[in-house]
């Protein structure tokens, strides 16, 4: 591929600037008259093959029946300036197809299903990864924005795109590149607004991906839409001594290379240009001014070998006094997105000082190039899994390092942050493919994802070569490899929470619709088992879970152990609620019985003293049920337990209504204490829409109610996409308990709140 000379770094074609102290910027082709096309994509592409498939899509392009003919002119300008900005990146045909089509598209032009059609699945999955980086623009919503979850999944798919096809990303800068010379005479609004957005997101991610050939003219541009006086105040000192700096650049460059060649160290050395957005953040950062800046003067030496950079410095260091705080060795430790160089600063002829980079020519092509240094695409080489394992960590992290560089602030911003950039981990298949999970994931979660059937058979996993347990939970960059048998065979104690084997609710539901698929007399088995050990750890047994039937809604207790076995029921909730709400009844003490029922015949009296007064009866104890947690202003009434005294009920209470049932006898009247000033555990229940923040809003209602919370738990439905919070509260009315009912339906998106 052609590509323009390095000596003083990318310039714009058509322009020749010895020294590049000022921005350059090429002008639209606006004018086709007398414009030969075949020479100017001969100028751009070497391969003869290459240069008629870019010459056939112009021509498909020209020949569009479009209806304005002055924005159809334009779209074959933008098409030939974005050719003119990649092809010096050293990007394959394919990725200059891609931009053409991308603009066609984002122009409305051409359609998804035309641009497979025509052109192909290779350039139609590269056009669609550079459409998904319009999710960028969602970072510089509105804070208050309520679409902030479509967002976020929109960047989270960018992500990956970019991951897996990194000339998408080149795309999209070499877009806003045109886009930006392009508004030069708009509005000054829009001039800020999209010089703004540029300076904030596309020049960090230019620069965290190297490229420094679209990154300083993203920031240089930018900052003089954004800074119009300062930028004119550094240009014109920049002019004004230009000569004279010119002059002695060309002298110093000339003694330099001199004695680089009576060394024998291979290298070249060039003046190098300074640009204006660098210049000015040296001066803020350091706080000089225009004249005390060490760097206005600069050159470069680029050497063949790694070797003789630190031969050139040596004499470098021999010809001229350096000075030692201005001294980085970038080769031996490089900046986090792989930029490499010596950067020396000395006191030059006429005691001025010249700052002198040092690197080998493969080092300047990655700071210029960035990624694309090394993306030799071939013909039909475009397929992701071909691309390096390696080299797709190194996007990923580069990328992942993006983030942080981001200016702009606000909600959204901190959620893309959470739910993208942190509360995600990236993983990698085998062959390359990038997974996205939740954080906290399992090499389990990870099988599942792949495909449901790779689950079910999987027998091991390994991570980066490595045997790992089913419980390994997985990190940003490794590679998953999972063992599988012939046939599936899942455990059901992979649902089981605590002991950690999966983590998403896709996994979880996956594993029981094979368990629900399963013969019923097997899963009648396993939940009998499963059920009859769970309950003899808390001391109870199976005929005590009958009543938990009814209250999940089943039949019968085959029904019940058939859902355990099946995974369709939850173990630890029938377990939970049988031992906190099923007690189990022994045979009363009939003159203890007899007793309390002679002495509770007549209406209940108010009591002055105590927590509830039971009909005649005192002294007698009693406790508050935990079923249903009555509190002052509940109507209640008392059941006889054994050894346990009087059991205080909410008269709704579908627990003890079936109780009695069983024994109407043990029924008592009791009412509410006077002075009874001690607290009561009540339940809640809350259902909203799922979002991000809900427990914390929830939390803070409570706060200011000076509700205590003893418990929380919650859960979401994906479907539905609700989210259901049960809370255990400590309340001492049941005023109290309306007016937090009251509030919580208030928080933004409750549907409903409710006592249990």
């Amino acid at each position: 591929m052609h590509t323009m000379p390095c000596a003083y770094g990318w310039m714009s074609v058509g322009h020749a600037a010895k020294e590049g102290f000022m921005v350059s910027v090429r002008e639209a082709h606006f004018n086709t008259q007398a414009f030969q096309l075949d020479e100017w994509v001969a100028r751009y592409l070497d391969d003869k093959d290459d240069a008629q498939k870019l010459l056939v899509l112009i021509q498909q392009v020209e020949a569009l029946p479009v209806k304005n003919k002055l924005a159809h002119t334009e779209l074959l300008a933008r098409a030939r300036e974005m050719i003119e900005i990649l092809a010096p990146l050293n990007m394959d045909i394919e990725t200059l197809q891609a931009a053409v089509l991308f603009l066609l598209f984002d122009a409305g032009v051409l359609n998804e299903e035309q641009i497979l059609e025509q052109y192909g699945e290779n350039l139609a999955r590269l056009v669609a990864s550079v459409v998904t980086m319009n999710a960028i623009g969602a970072l510089k919503v509105s804070q208050n924005s309520r679409d902030a979850e479509p967002q976020i999944d929109n960047i989270r798919k960018m992500l990956l795109a970019m991951v897996e096809d990194v000339r998408a990303v080149v795309i999209k800068l070499a877009e806003r590149v045109c886009l930006l010379r392009a508004v030069k005479n708009a509005d000054e609004e829009t001039r800020v607004l999209l010089a703004r957005e540029i300076a904030d997101i596309y020049a960090p991610l230019a620069n965290r991906l190297g490229i420094g050939q679209l990154k300083w003219e993203l920031e240089d541009i930018s900052f003089r839409y954004l800074h119009p006086t300062v930028y004119k105040d550094i240009a014109k000192q920049l002019d004004g001594k230009r000569v004279d700096r010119e002059v002695f650049i060309d002298k110093f460059v000339t003694q330099l290379q001199q004695r680089l060649d009576s060394d024998d160290i291979r290298a070249k050395v060039y003046g190098r240009p300074k640009h204006i957005y660098s210049i000015w953040r040296k001066m803020k950062g350091k706080d000089l001014k225009f004249d005390e800046l060490f760097d206005v003067r600069a050159v470069r030496i680029v050497t063949e070998r790694l070797q003789d950079c630190y031969g050139a410095l040596g004499v470098v260091h021999d010809l001229w006094h350096h000075i030692p705080r201005e001294f980085d060795d970038y080769v031996a430790n490089p900046k986090p997105n792989g930029y490499q160089s010596i950067h020396t600063v000395v006191v030059g002829p006429e005691g001025k000082t010249v700052e002198i980079q040092i690197r080998t020519e493969a080092m300047h092509q990655d700071s210029e190039l960035g990624v694309a240094a090394h993306w030799k695409y071939k013909e039909g080489a475009s397929n992701t899994k071909q691309t390096g394992y390696e080299e797709k960590i190194n996007w990923l992290r580069k990328i992942l390092q993006w983030q942080e560089d981001v200016a702009e602030s606000g909600n959204l911003v901190d959620e893309v942050r959470s739910q993208v950039f942190e509360d995600r981990v990236y993983v990698f298949t085998p062959s390359g493919e990038v997974v996205d999970l939740p954080l906290g994931s399992t090499v389990l979660d990870f099988a599942y994802y792949i495909h449901s059937q790779v689950g079910h058979k999987c027998i091991g996993a390994k991570v980066d070569g490595r045997i790992v347990p089913f419980t390994y939970q997985v990190e940003t960059g490794e590679r998953i490899e999972i063992i599988t048998s012939k046939t599936p065979n899942p455990k059901r104690d992979w649902l089981n929470l605590n002991l950690g084997y999966i983590k998403s609710s896709r996994s979880r539901s996956k594993i029981q619709h094979w368990f629900k698929q399963q013969d019923r007399d097997k899963n009648i088995a396993a939940g009998k088992e499963m059920l009859e050990s769970e309950l003899a750890r808390v001391g109870l047994k199976i005929k005590d879970a009958a009543v938990a039937v009814e209250r999940f809604n089943l039949n019968t207790m085959d029904d019940m152990l058939a859902a355990i076995g099946g995974g369709d029921l939850r173990l630890n909730q029938v377990v939970n609620f049988t031992d906190t709400k099923i007690r189990k009844v022994e045979d009363t003490d009939e003159n203890l019985l007899e007793d309390i029922i002679k002495k509770a015949s007549h209406k209940p009296k108010k009591s002055s003293k105590g927590q509830v007064e039971v009909n005649g009866v005192g002294n007698l104890m009693s406790h508050i049920a935990r079923c249903c947690q009555p509190v002052p202003g509940d109507e209640i009434f008392g059941y006889i337990t054994m050894g346990r005294g009087i059991s205080v009920h909410r008269s709704d209470c579908e627990q003890v209504k079936e109780l009695m049932r069983a024994h109407p006898e043990r029924s008592v009247d009791v009412i509410w204490g006077e002075n009874y000033s001690g607290g009561y555990r009540i339940r809640v229940r809350v259902l909203a829409h799922d979002r991000s923040g809900l427990l914390r809003d929830l939390t803070t209602v409570l706060a200011a109610e000076k509700s205590n919370v003893m418990a929380m738990s919650s859960s979401s439905d994906v479907k539905s996409q609700t989210a259901t919070v049960e809370l255990e509260l400590e309340l001492y009315n049941l005023d109290g308990l309306s007016r937090i009912l009251g509030k919580l339906s208030l928080v933004d998106g409750v549907i409903e709140s409710r006592r249990l």
